[in-house]
């Protein structure tokens, strides 16, 4: 697979729909994409840490990360972290 391959959006929209660990190698960029990776955390919500720092703070995106696991609120934005419907989604997660 070549690596500029990484770069294109329908490819790793693709690639993530498959797998979310492949959420590792798309390009910085499509790490910020919304669309990207909400499909990636769909697939495996561990691949949240690899999400750009702005969609850590994007309420849909963390929301639902910590849907699937309550975990996953670490690395969300500090505003999310104290968000009322976010901690309820953990505690509902737990």
């Amino acid at each position: 697979m070549k690596t500029e391959n990484w770069a294109y959006k329908e490819f790793v929209l693709e690639e993530v729909k498959k797998d979310g660990w492949a959420l590792r190698y798309a390009s910085e960029e499509l790490r910020g994409d919304k669309e990207v990776v909400l499909e990636a955390v769909k697939q495996d919500v561990q691949v949240i840490q690899y999400i750009s720092k702005e969609l850590k703070g994007d309420r849909e995106v963390i929301l639902e990360a910590v849907k699937q696991n309550g975990y996953a609120l670490r690395y969300a934005s500090e505003e999310l972290r104290n968000d009322k419907e976010v901690l309820e989604a953990k505690r509902i997660c737990f």
